[in-house]
């Protein structure tokens, strides 16, 4: 992949008109390279609007990927669950694919009071289970488990590396916001390039080569995440990780979560342009 692209987590807010075509479109006349489409309440978007959706995002030359419903648990307690999750990742999968997405973002579990170390054997298999059905039908795409923000989550750093490194069809999405979220530190630049470090040690430089990051402002608490905002109102050191990446000559796709989205998605890519 060529470089680092800046997108927006879902439609831009200065899109004209309200379909997944049109957002693209306005992410192309913005400058920005990619976007991230939300299927975080479910799947609504039919198969013909997303064969539109694959070609607009070729003719305009917008890297698509595509974020999971978050009801999705492969930890839960009732195998009912465990099977509804896994079916919301291969419908969401099955869309994407189709869109031409290049992967798949989930929210991976919660522990449910499990211990993190017990809760693991669980959650590998049940997404190596779902990795399966996804094969079988010939999908082709990277699912993506995201670095999470609160501690009753699956999701830190070093579990999102170690899973990934034993699944295949796997990588991270790694969001430093929510990282910085755990605990308020990880929020320097020799903390982000100590991140950067670690993906490139447990999953080698390819990794770095094809990475997807989220990024936003933060607020948080003693638990973690709060809630996202912009980056001007809060203390995430965005300049810093930006560095990071070009020192680390990254490349992917970098998907802003802030709340006025393509606003600070240019800010980003404009003060990355200038290092």
């Amino acid at each position: 992949m060529a470089g680092l692209l800046f997108g927006t987590a879902g439609k831009p807010y200065s899109t004209h008109g309200e379909s997944t075509m049109s957002a693209i479109e306005r992410i192309a006349e913005l400058g920005l390279g990619c976007m991230e489409i939300e299927f975080v309440k479910g799947v609504q978007m039919k198969e013909d609007v997303a064969v539109e959706v694959a070609k607009t995002a070729a003719e305009h030359g917008v890297k698509l990927s595509a974020h999971a419903p978050y009801y999705i648990n492969l930890n839960a307690k009732e195998p009912e669950k465990i099977t509804a999750s896994k079916e919301r990742i291969l419908h969401t999968a099955r869309v994407a694919s189709l869109c031409g997405a290049q992967s798949v973002v989930i929210h991976t579990a919660f522990f449910m009071g499990d211990p993190p170390e017990m809760a693991y054997p669980k959650i590998k298999q049940n997404l190596k289970d779902t990795l399966e059905m996804i094969k079988q039908e010939g999908i082709e795409l990277t699912i993506r488990p995201e670095v999470m923000g609160k501690s009753s989550q699956f999701g830190t750093v070093d579990e999102v590396i170690r899973l990934c490194s034993e699944l295949d069809g796997t990588a991270p999405c790694i969001d430093f916001a929510h990282n910085h979220a755990l605990k308020g530190d990880m929020n320097t630049y020799e903390e982000f390039a100590e991140v950067l470090n670690r993906i490139e040690s447990g999953l080698g430089r390819s990794a770095l080569d094809d990475i997807h990051i989220h990024c936003s402002g933060i607020k948080y608490g003693p638990k973690g995440e709060l809630k996202h905002l912009d980056l001007d109102e809060s203390d995430f050191n965005y300049k810093e990780l930006l560095r990071a990446l070009k020192i680390f000559e990254v490349k992917g796709l970098l998907i802003c979560e802030s709340p006025n989205l393509e606003i600070d998605a240019l800010l980003m890519k404009k003060y990355y342009n200038s290092l």
